[in-house]
């Protein structure tokens, strides 16, 4: 690789290390660690989520599945754009001011086990292993696509491409938690948005007009321009029913908890969803146009179609930019997920279980360490890699969907809902997405996440309706917030 993109690419490692410095003065309790003091401005939360969601999947997946097998792929940026929306527009303001209201809760379990008032902590205790279960797998899986990239990039050996990758995000993680995380998001954020705007405008310049590029992409395959493609009733549904992952994912709902004001919320969801909407069109139109850029030589790898333009398309400085585009999106998920974790630790666990007394001193030197013990988990896991599948990706999200997705909307909607209830809808979720994972054939290719979500709200409602009602300083609480 040219020095120059190496070069360009190791100062952005370095800027990242040096947020992790700037905000650890900022981190001196444990809600500063986890939730940044809920300080977090509007275009901060809205691009650190943006960019905590999309990972390497806006720059790798989803241009490599456009570029494998057409326009038929554009279903599943349509489910994401619908479900970003929804959560954005009706879960955010709520979440924010309910977790306030309920004990200033930190966490997903913290803020359920406030809201149904469980005194037993069986609730918190199931809901925060489940937290660590999925999102050790996805931080595996999220190293492994890491190291692969600084492999392929850099030439270095896979053991070597996946500590340089680890420590990086450990560092700046490890020390500035929270806010060092967001605003670290927020600017891998803009590099994604300008990686995935840039490239297809610089395409543009290569086909005379939109009638030579689709006459291209033809040449290959005629099929490739037909969104309906090889595509069934359940094969749609399947690709919408991601959109409905938004409403479970803990490390986007942190940032709904850590907005500054509930106020600011309309202005977040416009940044959030209008960087979003373009993002994926970008990335189509990337998948899109490999297909007739490579028509004479095909790529061996789908993933690499945006790497490989990058490489021919840039001059060496700017494709060392667009790199760390491409790093960072991985890196965004990872930072998020491991924070995540560490707070189920520190406060769930730790705190909840064991030290209700500990110091804010104590806590965050706990929070911190459970970084670096989940990345250690995630990197034994990730040491063989074929060991991890790109299914895995598809699989926590759906099981962090229909866990904790139907549990958080009727928590914030329906007033009747019981503890009961809320442990009866994570269980229900996970144990379907666990389970219809290893079902093949007929109904059962429908992506795990839409059979999980249902059963998971039918367990709700069935267990909420069938025990004692809430208690009245439950429903006075409900009253207040709405």
């Amino acid at each position: 690789m040219n020095t120059a993109t190496v070069v360009t690419f190791l100062l952005y490692l370095c800027a990242l290390i040096g947020f992790g410095i700037l905000f650890y003065r900022y981190s001196e309790t444990l809600p500063d660690y986890i939730l940044g003091g809920r300080k977090l401005k509007s275009g901060v939360a809205a691009l650190s989520a943006g960019a905590s969601d999309m990972s390497g999947w806006l720059l790798l997946g989803l241009p490599g599945a456009v570029y494998a097998a057409g326009l038929n792929q554009i279903w599943i940026a349509i489910g994401l754009s619908i479900g970003a929306f929804l959560n954005w527009q009706y879960v955010a303001a709520r979440l924010r001011t309910y977790t306030e209201k309920s004990g200033n809760a930190i966490t997903l379990p913290d803020y359920l086990e406030q809201r149904f008032e469980d005194r037993s902590r069986v609730l918190r205790i199931v809901t925060a292993t489940v937290i660590l279960i999925f999102f050790a797998l996805y931080t595996a899986s999220g190293l492994v696509a890491g190291a692969k990239l600084f492999e392929s990039s850099f030439g270095w050996g896979y053991e070597t491409a996946l500590f340089t990758g680890a420590g990086v995000i450990v560092v700046y993680t490890f020390l500035g938690g929270f806010m060092a995380v967001s605003w670290t998001d927020f600017f891998q954020g803009i590099l994604m948005f300008l990686a995935l705007i840039t490239a297809p405008i610089l395409l543009i310049f290569f086909f005379e007009n939109w009638e030579t590029l689709t006459a291209g992409v033809a040449g290959v395959d005629p099929a490739f321009l037909n969104v309906y493609h090889d595509m069934t009733l359940i094969g749609i549904l399947s690709l919408l029913a991601w959109g409905l992952g938004y409403f479970g994912q803990p490390h986007i709902l942190a940032r709904f908890m850590a907005i500054e004001d509930p106020t600011k919320v309309p202005k977040a969801q416009m940044i959030g969803i209008g960087w979003m909407v373009f993002a994926l069109l970008g990335a189509v139109f990337v998948g899109f146009t490999g297909i007739a850029w490579f028509a004479d030589n095909p790529l061996p790898d789908p993933e690499f179609v945006f790497l490989v333009m990058i490489g021919e398309l840039f001059n060496p400085w700017l494709a060392g930019i667009l790199l760390a585009a491409i790093l960072s999106a991985v890196m965004s998920t990872v930072d998020s997920q491991l924070l995540v974790c560490s707070s189920a630790l520190a406060e769930d666990f730790y705190k909840g279980l064991f030290r209700p007394s500990a110091s804010h001193h104590e806590l965050v030197w706990v929070g911190r360490l459970s970084v670096v013990a989940v990345a250690v988990v995630a990197l034994v896991i990730a040491w063989n890699p074929e060991a991890m599948v790109l299914e895995l990706v598809a699989w926590a999200w759906a099981g962090f969907g229909a866990s904790f997705g139907p549990v958080i909307l009727f928590s914030l909607f329906w007033r009747r809902m019981t503890l009961q209830g809320a442990l009866a809808g994570v269980v229900a979720g996970a144990v379907t997405v666990l389970i219809w994972n290893n079902l093949e054939g007929g109904l059962f290719n429908l992506y795990e996440i839409l059979p999980g979500f249902v059963l998971s709200s039918l367990a709700i409602y069935l267990f909420s309706i069938r025990t004692d009602p809430p208690s009245e300083s439950i429903t006075a609480a409900f009253d207040t917030i709405h």
